[in-house]
């Protein structure tokens, strides 16, 4: 059990049979009545963001997130096959959970699976990833002095907008969580 004066971000708890992650919180002392704890709360599951007011004794269960460095292996349909590197069990998860979490991540990367209570809810990729781009235009020389950029198709088929000096072939790097392009490798 936590208790909201113990609120911090990032910190899950349980609330009304849902998980949520806490992104932001703020202790509020009015001049006239009692002190409160704003939050915003995102669910885990959902992905949806609701605020929420605690009394600072109010106490919650905090939710416990197991994260677990699995190996993604191959897509079949809808199924996305994840191996666990330790003891080479295979875990299936359909589109639904994963989302577009895989759209820069090519078969062998590792990947963290997210659960909870036994129950998997996301997948995180790898923060940084070096895909080679299969396809774009070619830049013109002099064209760097404007900071354009064009689109360009990674391996995995993700579309990426990178400067116009980067050509077909190149080895680029991502970040994931924005799919900017950082730099070349």
């Amino acid at each position: 059990m936590i208790s909201a004066s113990d609120f911090r971000n990032g910190v899950t708890i349980e609330v009304e049979g849902n998980v949520y992650q806490i992104i932001e919180f703020q202790h509020v002392k009015p001049g006239k009545g009692a002190a409160f704890v704003r939050t915003k709360l995102k669910n885990i599951k959902s992905g949806g963001v609701v605020e929420k007011t605690f009394r600072p004794t109010e106490k919650c269960p905090q939710a416990r997130i197991d994260r677990k460095d699995m190996q993604y292996l191959y897509a079949d349909g809808d199924l996305f096959y994840f191996m666990d590197t330790e003891t080479y069990d295979q875990t299936a998860l359909n589109a639904e959970t994963v989302g577009d979490a895989l759209k820069f991540v090519k078969e062998n990367e590792m990947c963290k699976v997210c659960s909870h209570n036994g129950n998997v809810f996301s997948v995180e990729p790898p923060l940084f990833v070096e895909l080679e781009i299969t396809e774009t235009e070619p830049g013109f020389k002099g064209d760097t002095a404007t900071g354009a950029s064009k689109p360009a198709t990674v391996e995995t088929g993700a579309q990426v907008n990178v400067p116009l000096f980067v050509n077909q072939g190149d080895v680029i790097k991502i970040d994931t969580r924005t799919g900017e392009y950082l730099s070349r490798v």
